[in-house]
């Protein structure tokens, strides 16, 4: 018998002459694979007990539909197991909250209240930058579309002077009896013509991409990155990754969690578009 034979014979053997636990191990173990939460979709489904753990989903009036054993099973395989800012009891609290007697949450794909927040490169002035865009869902007629919310760009940040007290930077009150003549000291200084404007101010950053990039000064290279924002369950935020890694945790895992109020929100919102 040839050398190849040989190969052949032992390889339709192997199942035969090891143990089924040996054998998966040997060839991967699918059930680390089904573990994984491989789309974002799926990782709404899991988290609202959607699906099965081979991944068939589960449809209204199905018996496992929305199951809380399965839920609580899936939330705790749901985060990322090594990030030790989640500490066993923070996750055990978002859990009880999501899972409450009757006052259960799940997550809705179109109910808003969730952002996406997308690292890319473009080449800006012949060098290539980083730029963050934000992505919301929207609806239009009876679908909906992703559509940019927001723009993050260093080079526009340091643009625009940060909020600080005028000094000598404003216009006289009876400017007007001088028919605004002395605009010509708004005009003087680029670096601090924003200080001049009205309290509510606030520079479009969205607004100078476009502009930029219709200008051809900004040339779209490649998406670095993707992560999720979700404020959608109560009293709590988290963030969703993706985590590329041997084992079972990995996929599309929440990254980072937040106990939070209402007031808190919009301070949170302004860290992560960095305003």
């Amino acid at each position: 018998m040839s050398r190849h034979s040989k190969f052949l014979l032992l390889f339709l053997l192997l199942p035969l002459l090891l143990p089924a636990q040996g054998f998966n191990s040997l060839l991967g173990d699918e059930s680390i694979l089904n573990a994984q939460t491989k789309q974002v979709n799926q990782f709404f489904r899991r988290f609202n007990g959607e699906e099965s753990v081979t991944g068939n989903r589960f449809y209204p009036g199905d018996k496992d539909y929305r199951n809380k054993d399965l839920r609580r099973r899936y939330l705790n395989t749901l985060f990322d197991q090594q990030n030790a800012s989640m500490t066993d009891p923070m996750r055990d609290a978002f859990t009880a909250d999501v899972l409450a007697n009757g006052k259960e949450q799940y997550l809705n794909f179109h109910a808003g209240q969730w952002f996406a927040e997308v690292t890319t490169r473009f080449l800006y002035q012949g060098k290539e930058e980083t730029l963050t865009l934000f992505m919301k869902l929207e609806q239009e007629n009876l679908g909906y579309k992703w559509v940019i919310s927001n723009v993050y760009f260093s080079h526009f940040n340091k643009m625009f002077t940060s909020n600080q007290e005028t000094g000598s930077h404003f216009l006289h009150p009876l400017s007007h009896e001088l028919d605004f003549m002395n605009l010509i000291r708004v005009f003087k200084d680029k670096d601090f013509v924003e200080l001049y404007t009205a309290k509510e101010y606030k520079p479009d950053y969205l607004t100078l991409f476009l502009y930029e990039f219709k200008k051809g000064n900004l040339k779209f290279k490649s998406v670095s990155k993707v992560k999720f924002h979700f404020f959608q369950i109560n009293g709590w935020y988290f963030e969703l990754s993706e985590f590329n890694r041997p084992g079972s945790n990995s996929g599309w895992l929440i990254s980072g969690l937040v106990k939070i109020d209402e007031n808190q929100k919009d301070l949170l919102l302004n860290y992560i578009y960095k305003e």
